[in-house]
């Protein structure tokens, strides 16, 4: 085998051609002469994608008359298998593939082995890059790297010199890839069509060799401090979890952020004459390779977990650490992501938002509940988006099955079409309920009100003709705001939500940030929590600072002037913290008094019953409550002692458990004796057959989504209770593991819409 230049040395030729002013004909076809002298090659060839077809624009070996004129569509031949595929191939002997495809006009009939590695630009092939010989050889590992190092060159040569089209070689790579189909968590119902936008996008490496190789090492080693830092610091953060499966990623992470072996690699990519940027990407291209040879589902799961941490170093290297939000939505988009806080999802602009996908995310997280509240379908739990989707591939979401078709077919946006379709005569069903009260069959009436959050969700008070808003979350205005909202901020939104609601009732309730909603302007309330959902939040949070709450409580105050105004305490947890918050307004409203300001016409207050020992002290609060009520979302994670964003326990405790149906029955029955109204105001009501289960036992209020209003009120409509609440009694006696069976059964033998 003929001995191989260094890399380096090959990258200092490299730089040179890219640095010259000749025109890129010249500098690509220079760019063939070193390949062929440096891998003593009799052929090197580069072709580039053009017109959605490979061209041959540049060969030391081949036909001159060929060049301009072989050309090859992705996935013909071997060149067109490697742009359609992004992986190198490595013959003894080329015919003896069954790709091969013979093009007299090059000549090429006297060469028998051949290698060939794909030009990436944007995660899209642009081209290849192959070399050929007389005689049967395969190339040693070394030679490929080293062509694989030359097509990273390459690809900022011919993106400089405007010789590709980043958007035609995105589509031209979806199109060879395909179809695909992924399944995740169905976690908000709704359709979505769109193109694909990663929540942080991959890093576009605009330079790939470097001036001083010095000063390349120290930002890797800055960047590698920086993201140990990051690492460690997450880990502190879910050492509460244990087994679970945050936990286990961290670990796996932390493992690879500190391996040496990973570091050394790196180092020598370095050391080849590559930037930071570029040595990361190319060992990550080798880690890519051996990712697609290991079956074992395991080893390939944690090799991804390296992938994944290589982008978080390229950002880090690069310093582009920011989300697509700040770069801004283009047209209609479905968002992916590992994660997302609400904060992060109300960034982004809902008019042309139509889906998330999450690698993790549960039912009853905060950024679920806002997406629903945004009517954005979400699917979590989906594995490998990156190696699945690229930036800009056409995705269709459907929250309701829990799918992801990617690069959808001409059958796939038939069938999504129809789907859409009888949805939206759904609706329509729905839409002619709407002047309709929600009485069941034998004349029980259910009170449903709808949760908001936004000053444009009260729009749907007419659209769907709820009783009232039962639940504004005031929060998502702290949560959009980089600084603590003005005071006048405050009443603004609070007054438009009530003159949209007229004579309906609104229920504020005060401010729940902490936990997954974390604020920049207030970290330090919450950075030592080792559990954040069981922390400094919520009620206890405002509380500490009670400053924020006298703001909140005196914006609420004004924007009631005449009204009655309904304000509920979130995660109360004893009743003496009900009355530390009622006397915080109550003090408000008497300094309003003495100023002359026009008041409320009634103040009534809430208490927000999440946190099981609020149930064992009803007996104290009930007297000192107008209302209450019941969060089935915190209160199930809290009574299960269940993280709610666990993956690994989403779905491990059901709402139709005997456990929280007979705690809420409890409470209700103690509420109705008092004679205080209760709601249940969390995400289990707003789905049907819940929702029938909390009517059997004597939840008569419902606040839900905008959405399953029509769903919920059709469920009503159709049922006659009393069956239902004398088999509930019964099953509740047993202490099943759920109920859902049994009642999903009288349901369907009953005739209830079930949606």
């Amino acid at each position: 085998m003929p001995p191989v230049s260094p890399a380096r040395e090959i990258l200092r030729r490299l730089h040179d051609v890219m640095a010259s002013s000749t025109s890129a004909q010249a500098k690509l076809n220079a760019v063939v002469a070193i390949v062929a002298e440096q891998l003593d090659s009799e052929v090197a060839s580069i072709y580039l994608l053009r017109d959605g077809v490979l061209e041959l624009y540049a060969t030391r070996g081949l036909s001159q008359a060929a060049v301009h004129v072989t050309r090859l569509a992705m996935g013909e031949g071997l060149t067109g298998v490697i742009a359609a595929t992004r992986e190198p191939l490595n013959l003894a002997e080329a015919r003896a593939h069954p790709d091969f495809a013979y093009k007299p006009e090059t000549g090429e009939e006297i060469f028998h082995s051949f290698a060939g590695v794909p030009i990436v630009r944007r995660e899209a092939s642009v081209g290849v890059l192959c070399v050929q010989h007389a005689d049967p050889r395969e190339y040693a590992e070394i030679e490929i790297e080293v062509l694989q190092t030359v097509a990273m060159v390459l690809a900022e040569l011919i993106a400089g010199a405007g010789l590709i089209d980043d958007v035609a070689a995105a589509k031209a790579r979806s199109a060879a890839s395909g179809p695909a189909r992924l399944a995740g968590l169905k976690l908000v119902d709704g359709l979505g069509r769109g193109t694909a936008v990663f929540h942080q996008p991959r890093v576009v490496i605009e330079h790939t060799v470097a001036d001083d190789v010095e000063v390349e090492r120290a930002r890797v080693y800055g960047a590698f401090v920086k993201m140990r830092e990051q690492i460690d610091g997450m880990m502190g953060q879910v050492e509460f979890l244990g087994g679970g499966d945050t936990s286990d990623v961290l670990e796996t992470y932390k493992m690879f952020a500190y391996d040496e072996g990973w570091s050394r690699r790196i180092n020598e990519a370095i050391d080849s004459g590559l930037t930071a940027e570029a040595a990361i990407d190319r060992v990550q291209q080798r880690t890519r390779a051996r990712m697609r040879s290991i079956a074992d589902p395991y080893l390939r799961e944690r090799l991804t977990d390296l992938d994944d941490l290589s982008n978080r170093l390229i950002r880090i290297v690069s310093g582009q650490l920011g989300s697509a939000a700040q770069s801004g939505l283009r047209g209609d988009t479905i968002l992916l992501a590992r994660n997302l806080g609400p904060a992060e999802l109300l960034e982004y602009d809902r008019r042309v938002l139509k889906g998330v996908v999450l690698e993790e995310g549960s039912l009853t997280a905060h950024v679920t509940i806002v997406a629903r509240a945004m009517g954005i379908p979400v699917v979590g739990r989906v594995r490998d988006l990156r190696t699945t989707i690229t930036d800009g591939d056409e995705l269709l979401v459907d929250g309701s099955a829990g799918t992801v078709l990617v690069r959808p077919s001409a059958e796939m946006l038939k069938s999504f079409a129809t789907t859409s379709a009888l949805k939206a005569k759904r609706q329509a069903e729905y839409a002619r309920l709407r002047d309709l009260p929600a009485v069941t069959k034998d004349g029980t009436r259910v009170a449903l009100m709808m949760n908001a959050g936004l000053r444009d969700d009260a729009a749907a008070l007419d659209a769907t003709n709820a009783d009232g808003i039962g639940l504004f979350r005031t929060e998502f205005q702290f949560l959009v705001s980089a600084t603590l909202p003005r005071r006048e901020r405050q009443t603004s939104l609070y007054k438009a939500v009530l003159d949209a609601a007229g004579d309906r009732p609104v229920v504020f309730r005060t401010v729940d940030i902490g936990g997954d909603k974390a604020v920049p302007y207030m970290r330090d309330d919450a950075h030592e929590d080792e559990n954040p959902a069981m922390g400094w939040r919520a009620l206890r949070l405002a509380l500490g600072r009670s400053g924020l709450m006298k703001v909140q409580a005196r914006a609420l105050l004004e924007a009631g002037a005449g009204r009655t105004l309904n304000i509920m305490f979130p995660m109360v947890s004893e009743p003496w913290e009900f009355d530390a918050a009622k006397a915080l307004v109550e003090a408000q409203r008497e300094w309003l008094v003495k100023s002359g300001r026009s008041l409320p016409a009634q103040v009534r207050y809430g208490a927000m019953l999440e946190v099981p020992a609020l149930a064992e002290c009803l007996d104290v609060l009930l007297p000192k409550v107008d209302f209450v009520s019941i969060g089935t979302n915190d209160l199930t994670q809290f009574l299960f002692a269940a993280d709610r964003a666990n993956p690994k326990l989403a779905d491990r405790y059901d709402w139709l458990s005997p456990a929280i149906l007979r705690f809420l029955r409890r409470v209700a029955a103690a509420c109705t004796a008092a004679n205080v109204p209760v709601t249940v105001c969390g995400e289990m009501g707003g789905r049907p057959l819940e929702a029938l289960a909390l009517m059997a036992i004597g939840i008569e209020r419902l606040s839900i989504t905008p959405a399953a209003i029509g769903p919920i009120k059709a469920m009503i409509r159709s049922v006659d209770l009393a069956p239902v609440r004398a088999a509930m009694a019964g099953w509740l006696e047993v202490g099943a593991p759920t109920i859902r069976a049994d009642l999903t059964a009288l349901a369907d033998n009953s005739g209830v819409a079930r949606g």
